[in-house]
């Protein structure tokens, strides 16, 4: 069962993000917010991105959408509007979807391919729908028959253009209106404008053509002309630079382009005359096509070469976004490729700012460290470092490393630690060229400073199993796994329960894996998940479908999430068509704060829904879970018009609830509620809802309801219900009993750090310090027992020690409530210039945020007005 061995220390190393990686993540995202607080308006679409490639190291969807959207918000050309509505799209894995086409509209302004190719935007209308319709054009209106054209052309022709043995009688004010060079000729001191008639047989021009210029030049119209005379009017235009022609017949090809065959066609033509917006148009097909387009030869040979990348820029489509877009797909989906390299090489080529330069530089350094080319890697992030990335040390050491200069690397990081304020991946690199306790001791302070480092973790794990300590070397490895969940984790968990012959266990983690990423190969790629999955099926019972069904109450109950994962990627397995199963699958991840893996099972159960009014509900929810709360409540009322469901009912409550309701809205929100309840459902989603159900009774000071619901949700497994239990036991101020109630959760529940969280509310202050000290221990990522803490300090006044608690906090993991506390504490203390940049920071995550702008504000005052304090 062991075909390659256990992992070795010597052979894990972390990887080298390639991801922006501030030294100083506080003050970098408050310049972001002052920059984009006093720039001009062409420029804020750019810092957006700017701000977009900074967060992109906190992996946070929602954070980098709200980027995206306000980048999107705030372009004006054509170009930067094309690109950015394809990134949006990319981002919610749109071409995941069943019967969806590139060029389809989401109905949003944001993303509809129509209002891309508009140059400028209305900021107050940028989150509308826009206005996706056919025109329907009567055939007749925009056709003019050969007699009547052939009568206009007897009555007022001043002029022949003669092409082999034909005449094209013409206008020669209205062709010489075309263009500067025409009126020249025609109307100047050439000697074509004494003459009546015109060769212009050795011009290349057709016969055709020619009409067409003539007819063009009387209707001002290139609708009426075939798409291939409209190719040659373009080159016609571009030729004698009539600016208006070219612009009329650019305009119209670009209505040809909606699919990849027509792209291939026409993009030759956009770039040969500089058709601007036909090529943004065959742009925007390519880049909405993606990932898939990535494979074409036909596809990259448009985008990667320095020559390719000068023809996009001759027609206004060559920028540092666009190659941006397409090497992160591309390192996405084949880090080591030459497509990758070739579009991170010309990535380099567009950057122009300090940042832009800085990230193509680290992540070609990236790229070629994971293609072995260690003195490239090198050389590439020497220059990310001088362009300002301090992080990119950490891939000269790495690199130097890899090149047998071990002591060297190590000078380098001891060098970084003791010039700047250490974090977390300082200690972690360090740890890499120290031995023996030393690396031991950086791996520690790793953690300390960063627990959301995997790499310590494995490190200390694997040296634990080869020192035959299995179960210590799992308990481990558990301790990032019960808060973070990471295919590299669980693969490594499941090789430490094969070596101690529990196979049961070793299988439900691999299939936890594969749910997360479907295509993860184990063992540096040498072993694919499913084939490792059938060789333990020969050690593990497989029960039926019934049995997994009943084997998912329970560990629903338990709230064993990955234990739940494993079930239903086990009953997927069985029963591939189940859009329900999926949409479990989406549930349990989102819980876990995979919101990626989340998705794409959304829309797999989309896709495999055998109703409409299902797929209506799965739509809904990912409208939802985007940002689109009045679509998706628009998705479900649909659903239940068609069918009354319990999905349909709870995803329209679950949609409203996500504001600040009255009195009135709070009630129809139980009655959806209660509708839910009675449709048919399992006890797994019926517990949710009466949970639900429960809390909103409780905000409407129903008490005595309230418990009802949770004593039923209770009865029917569901465990989470002995947190809305407690709440009422406590608001009827029985605290003991509330104490109690959390007590029966955290002994029920697989992950029950929230459950020592909420339990220290309903104790005294030691047991709560105790229960808050435990839940950072199990989940470091929750903030409330940080901010427990150092509001506690800082009722003790001692300031400095509660900012430090916030401070440990907020190096891994900015978050807003906790930035804007520490700027409260800072504005306490009189240390304005923090807490404006605390503030900033916050605002830069949440420009909304009003408590936040208040405090804001305030202290900006203060700092203005001193003598006023």
């Amino acid at each position: 069962m062991l075909p390659f061995g256990l992992p070795k220390t010597d052979h894990l190393e972390p990887t080298i993000e390639p991801q922006l990686k501030p030294i100083q993540l506080v003050e970098t995202l408050a310049d972001l917010y002052r920059r984009l607080g006093t720039c001009l308006e062409s420029e804020k679409s750019l810092i957006c991105i700017e701000q977009y490639s900074i967060l992109s190291s906190l992996g946070d969807p929602k954070l980098l959408r709200r980027c995206l959207r306000a980048a999107r918000q705030h372009a004006f050309d054509v170009h930067s509007k094309v690109v950015l509505s394809a990134l949006l799209r990319y981002e919610r894995r749109e071409d995941e979807h069943d019967g969806v086409s590139p060029m389809d509209c989401s109905s949003f302004i944001l993303e509809c391919p129509k209002a891309t190719l508009e140059s400028g935007c209305d900021l107050n209308s940028i989150y509308d729908h826009c206005k996706c319709y056919q025109e329907c054009t009567n055939s007749a209106d925009v056709q003019i028959s050969k007699e009547d054209e052939l009568l206009t052309l007897e009555e007022d022709s001043d002029i022949s253009f003669c092409v082999g043995n034909e005449e094209i009688h013409c206008v020669r004010s209205k062709i010489a209106a075309l263009s500067t060079p025409f009126k020249a000729m025609l109307c100047g001191s050439f000697i074509e404008s004494k003459r009546s008639k015109i060769d212009f047989s050795q011009n290349g021009i057709s016969v055709e053509l020619m009409k067409a210029v003539d007819l063009y030049s009387r209707t001002k119209r290139v609708d009426m002309f075939s798409p291939k005379i409209v190719l040659e009017l373009l080159s016609f235009a571009e030729r004698f630079c009539c600016e208006e022609m070219k612009s009329a017949c650019d305009i119209h090809l670009a209505t040809f382009v909606n699919c990849m065959e027509d792209v291939l066609v026409l993009i030759e033509y956009g770039l040969e005359d500089r058709a601007n917006v036909l090529v943004a148009s065959c742009l925007q097909v390519l880049l909405r096509e993606l990932p898939s387009s990535l494979h074409s030869p036909k596809v990259m040979r448009i985008f990667c070469s320095s020559e390719a990348r000068e023809r996009l820029a001759a027609a206004g489509h060559a920028s540092f976004l666009l190659y941006y877009f397409l090497s992160q797909v591309a390192m996405e989906e084949d880090k080591v490729s030459n497509t990758t390299v070739m579009l991170l090489e010309r990535l380099k080529e567009c950057a122009t700012l300090k940042w832009q330069k800085a990230l193509a530089l680290h992540q070609l350094g990236c790229v070629w460290l994971e293609r072995l080319e260690y003195k490239s890697a090198q050389c590439y992030f020497e220059a990310a470092t001088e362009a300002g990335h301090v992080y990119s040390l950490a891939g000269i050491a790495r690199s130097r490393y890899k090149q047998g200069q071990q002591h060297s690397a190590y000078k380098l990081m001891n060098t970084l630690i003791s010039e700047y304020k250490a974090v977390g991946w300082m200690y972690q690199e360090r740890s890499l060229y120290n031995t023996g306790e030393n690396k031991i001791a950086d791996l520690n302070n790793a953690t300390e400073l960063d627990p959301t480092l995997s790499f310590p973790y494995k490190y200390r794990a694997v040296s634990k199993a080869e020192k035959k300590q299995t179960k210590d070397a799992i308990s481990e490895i558990d301790r990032i796994i019960q808060f973070k969940l990471a295919p590299d984790c669980l693969e490594l968990r499941a090789w430490f329960f094969i070596a101690i012959e529990d196979y049961g266990s070793a299988l439900r983690d691999i299939r936890a894996m594969l749910t997360l990423e479907p295509s993860y190969k184990m063992f540096n790629v040498r072993l694919s998940g499913d084939d490792l999955i059938d060789l333990l099926n020969h050690k593990v019972q497989q029960g039926s479908q019934a049995d997994c069904w009943l084997q998912l109450y329970d560990q629903w109950s338990s709230i064993d999430d990955i234990g739940s994962l494993a079930i239903i990627h086990q009953m997927l397995v069985n029963d591939p068509w189940k859009s329900l199963l999926r949409f479990r699958q989406s549930l349990l991840l989102l819980r876990l704060n995979c919101k990626k893996a989340a998705m794409r099972c959304l829309q797999l159960a989309c896709n495999l829904s055998s109703s409409e009014h299902e797929k209506l509900i799965y739509e809904g929810w990912i409208l939802y879970d985007t940002g689109h709360r009045e679509e998706a409540l628009a998705k479900a009322e649909k659903s239940i018009l068609i069918q009354r469901s319990f999905e349909a009912f709870f995803l329209k409550a679950y949609a409203l609830s996500d504001s600040n309701l009255d009195p009135e809205s709070s009630s129809y929100v139980i009655e959806l509620l209660e509708e839910a309840i009675r449709c048919p459902s399992d006890g797994l989603r019926k517990g949710q809802a009466l949970n639900n159900l429960g809390s909103k009774y409780v905000d409407s000071g129903k008490l005595d309801q309230a418990a009802n619901c949770y004593m039923n949700a209770l009865d029917i497994k569901h465990t989470k219900a002995h947190q809305g239990l407690a709440r009422v036991y406590s608001l009827r101020n029985q605290q003991k009993a509330a104490y109690a109630e959390l007590s029966k959760l955290i002994e029920k529940a697989h992950n029950n750090a929230s459950a020592y969280e909420n339990r220290s509310e309903y104790c005294d202050s030691e047991m709560a310090k105790n229960d808050l000290n435990m839940a950072t221990e199990l989940d470091p990522l929750r903030t409330y027992p940080y901010s427990y803490r150092a509001a506690v300090l800082m009722d003790d006044q001692k300031e400095t020690e509660a900012i430090e608690e916030l401070s440990k906090a907020i190096a891994f993991k900015p978050d807003l409530q906790m930035l804007h506390l520490r700027a409260a504490f800072y504005e306490s203390i009189g240390n304005l210039n923090s807490a404006l940049c605390d503030c900033e920071a916050a605002l830069c995550l949440e420009p909304d945020h009003i408590d936040t702008l208040d405090l804001y504000n305030r202290a900006r005052d203060q700092a203005i007005h001193p003598q006023q304090i």
